[in-house]
């Protein structure tokens, strides 16, 4: 995980990473059968590391779907810091690596769900903070794809240059932005429209 962390999908290197952990490459081609199979054992451990939506805080939890989304929200790059490595490789699996190895990826998102977003679009509707007439799936799907997509810009801003423009308060401008996304959401799939 350390490698693809630091050196990237296409910088990383089998023979350096059986190397650094003693054993002969061919072992690794055995277990894994390729690069990409490695890749993609890295990547489920690393995304089953990071934290599920329902794991905020149990006052956060108590307080609702958009009080967690928020909570997840600001704490993005503390999520970087401290889970860089898992952080990044699954940066590299969302951007780094080639379509075959990403449509592998998405199958996995989908079946396993390592974030719980199903669930947790599914506790926003108990609640009633969300439309009861959506498709979860769906809803699940979208939420996956805007809040990643999301996290990634506020962090990596070179993967929307558009997103974060030069201001002279940037603590401001990533407040304001993640009120507008939440917003957005809100405005899309919540039961209580904004004012």
């Amino acid at each position: 995980m350390r490698s693809f962390a630091e050196h990237g999908y296409q910088g990383s290197k089998v023979e350096d990473i059986a190397s650094e952990l003693g054993i002969a490459k061919g072992s690794i081609f055995q277990h894994f059968g390729s690069k990409a199979g490695l890749f993609f054992a890295a990547y489920q451990r690393s995304v089953q590391a990071l934290p599920a939506w329902l794991e905020a805080p149990t006052p956060v939890v108590d307080e609702g779907f958009w009080t967690i989304l928020v909570y997840w929200l600001e704490r993005t790059e503390h999520l970087i810091q401290d889970d860089w490595v898992p952080y990044r490789v699954a940066l590299v699996g969302n951007y780094g690596t080639d379509l075959g190895l990403r449509r592998e990826i998405n199958r996995f998102l989908v079946s396993e769900d390592p974030y719980g977003t199903l669930e947790f679009i599914e506790y926003g509707v108990r609640r009633g903070d969300l439309r009861s007439d959506l498709d979860v799936e769906m809803a699940a799907s979208m939420l996956d794809w805007l809040a990643s997509g999301f996290q990634d810009a506020l962090v990596t801003k070179e993967l929307d240059p558009g997103l974060f423009h030069r201001h002279p308060d940037p603590e401001q401008r990533r407040t304001m932005r993640i009120e507008q996304f939440v917003d957005l959401l809100r405005r899309a799939i919540g039961l209580d429209q904004p004012a």
